[in-house]
């Protein structure tokens, strides 16, 4: 824990050479993260694969922004009433869900929260604003904040105490969350409950056949991963006070599959792994153009300049996911516990390599010495 504590609050610098170092993408690695932590104890434990936790996300950025509007503009009443609406919500969709096991599980999830966009969209305009989304107004009456000050000229903007939950200081924030997110996360793996999970996802049969009623494990695992999704949209909602019903779209929930699958299903690393690599390509291998393709092979004769950018130019920028989609197609292919696998793969490699024994050579000379002497 304290060298990944260390890791991700250093990620500004070991970031810069990637240049991915500025406060908006750092905040989306950590926020992701935590939403793909709490969506691998529900995939990568039991085998459960929804469809519907950006219902969640969407649910737990709508708090928020409601908590900000009505409240304070302080993050923890906001944090605490996004994890605590999510979890109802998915007390009430996991109970209904979990009637059903395999691809009849995951359409149910993807119908629920396609049915909670529309509503988002559409019904409960009056509570999501729409297609608009939910924004902060100079009039929301924000109670708890003018007990103690009075209003100022334009509209305020989301805290911790004081500090400004934008720029480093809401990377630093949001990443210490993640860190505890993730810890808790560990402790579940390592526990009895995490053990029992595991094993549902072996063989839920057997479970049963043992006296093991699995359902209140199933349901509690979906209902402590819609809380973390709904930790995650909080705290989107905390860096960017905006809800919109496009966070409950389907592609919010494929992306976290991507997520949790490219990095590795069921390993503690290998989501966050995911995360990076993801919104790596989506906001930095993205900007790529021309100009810069050029000035990377500008060393190379005009001509040979010309082919590698023509050719270059179809995987960046707006080809990006074609890059991705031949980075996905690879890990399944050859990687089927996903990157973190290759990661250790090469890491066995390198210290074999140099804790390897001494060579047949290398013995017989030093045995032909000793019948010498």
């Amino acid at each position: 824990m304290a060298i990944f504590s260390a890791v991700v609050l250093s990620m500004p610098i070991w970031m810069s050479p990637f240049g991915a170092a500025y406060p908006d993408i750092l905040q989306k690695f950590v926020i992701f993260g935590v939403f793909a932590i709490g969506y691998n104890i529900l995939f990568g434990l039991t085998g459960y694969l929804s469809f519907g936790h950006a219902a969640f996300l969407g649910v737990g950025s709508y708090t928020a922004v409601w908590s900000f509007k009505l409240l304070s503009m302080n993050i923890i009443p906001a944090i605490l009433l996004s994890v605590l609406m999510s979890g109802i919500f998915a007390v009430a969709m996991g109970y209904i869900a979990l009637r059903r096991s395999g691809i009849y599980f995951s359409i149910l999830t993807l119908a629920f929260a396609q049915m909670c966009y529309n509503l988002a969209y559409s019904v409960l305009t009056p509570i999501t604003n729409g297609e608009t989304g939910l924004q902060l107004a100079k009039s929301d009456p924000r109670i708890i904040d003018r007990l103690f000050s009075e209003a100022g000229e334009g509209l305020p903007s989301t805290t911790l105490f004081g500090i400004e939950t934008s720029g480093y200081s809401g990377f630093y924030i949001s990443a210490v969350i993640m860190i505890l997110a993730f810890y808790v996360s560990l402790k579940i793996f390592n526990s009895s409950f995490g053990l029992k999970l595991k094993a549902i996802k072996s063989n839920q049969n057997r479970m049963r056949y043992l006296g093991f009623n699995t359902k209140p494990y199933l349901l509690t695992a979906f209902v402590i991963s819609g809380m973390y999704a709904g930790l995650a949209g909080g705290l989107l909602a905390a860096t960017d006070p905006l809800a919109g019903a496009e966070r409950m779209q389907w592609t919010a929930s494929g992306e976290v599959i991507l997520m949790t699958i490219l990095g590795g299903v069921g390993t503690l690393f290998g989501p966050l792994l995911g995360v990076i690599i993801i919104k790596y390509f989506e906001n930095i291998f993205s900007a790529v153009n021309q100009v810069d393709l050029h000035s990377f092979y500008a060393l190379l004769p005009d001509w040979l300049e010309d082919i590698m950018v023509a050719v270059s130019s179809m995987f960046v920028g707006e080809g990006w996911h074609l890059t991705l989609g031949l980075l996905f197609m690879f890990v399944v292919a050859f990687l089927p516990k996903g990157v973190l696998q290759g990661v250790e793969i090469g890491y066995k490699k390198i210290s074999s390599y140099f804790s390897k024994s001494p060579t047949k050579s290398t013995k017989k000379a030093d045995t032909g010495a000793n019948h010498g002497e």
